[in-house]
């Protein structure tokens, strides 16, 4: 069997894992639809104001395509490879020609296609709901994509080397959390104490954040990078972290238990 071959049976495979547990699939959905109703519909923004969710619903949609570009392959990912672990199931992937890149690789077709199923519907509810004005760029599909191999990548890292399935689930949220919201996703720069900003250069989930946000909400006035429109930009940092990060993680998946 060619490498397509092994990479499309796998990847047919861990769609029909994923599809088979329900309450997988329901809250992989709801929960970021729960945050558009609370922060979007409930709260509200209010840009004459002061504190969070003043500026206008626009500039919140990378934060919440943040939520499933982040934590779904995190969380997914991560736990996969850990309950892989605990099967021994890497030992009889060892005996097959189905290499760890491989098998990384297909998972994270699955993980991409949930994840744009769900932006698709992120994106229905913030229209909806908040009344965002939006511009739909052809380049949300590039990031989306390049989003979700960085953190499968970074979630089989996480599976490949906590001591549980459990323990994986753990780090993933711990790691998640402070991202989601110290990414430039819902709070800005300017709501960060000065010594902070730094460190939000640090986080790959930053360069989605401002590239995403740049390509669908104009208003927002984004500086180029080095000369080079920030859209583009962005997306090429994202991709350089993603392909490093995706090796990693391929290269942390044990060849036996």
């Amino acid at each position: 069997m060619s490498r397509l071959g092994r990479v499309r049976a796998q990847t047919s495979a861990g769609w029909r894992s994923f599809v088979r547990r329900r309450t997988a699939v329901f809250f992989t959905f709801f929960f970021p639809v729960i945050l558009i109703v609370i922060f979007g519909a409930l709260v509200r923004t209010d840009p004459t104001g002061e504190g969070l969710f003043t500026e206008p619903p626009a500039y919140y949609v990378p934060g919440y395509l943040a939520v499933v570009v982040l934590f779904t392959p995190l969380s997914r990912m991560g736990s996969e490879v850990a309950r892989h672990r605990e099967g021994n199931r890497f030992e009889k992937l060892a005996t097959t020609p189905l290499t760890r890149g491989e098998w990384l690789l297909a998972q994270t077709v699955v993980n991409a296609v949930i994840i744009g199923l769900a932006s698709l519907l992120i994106l229905s509810l913030v229209i909806v709901l908040t009344g965002a004005e939006i511009v739909f760029s052809p380049l949300l599909i590039p990031y989306i994509l390049v989003g979700v191999v960085a953190f499968c990548g970074v979630g089989a890292i996480l599976g490949s080397y906590t001591d549980s399935q459990d323990g994986a689930i753990a780090a993933s949220n711990a790691i998640a959390l402070p991202l989601l919201f110290l990414s430039e996703t819902f709070i800005s720069l300017e709501q960060l104490p000065g010594w902070f900003e730094p460190f939000v250069d640090l986080s790959p989930l930053t360069y989605f954040a401002r590239g995403v946000r740049a390509a669908t909400y104009p208003d927002s006035s984004m500086a180029a990078v080095a000369g080079i429109d920030p859209v583009l930009a962005n997306l090429g940092i994202l991709a350089v972290v993603a392909v490093v990060v995706f090796a990693i993680g391929a290269l942390s998946i044990p060849r036996t238990d």
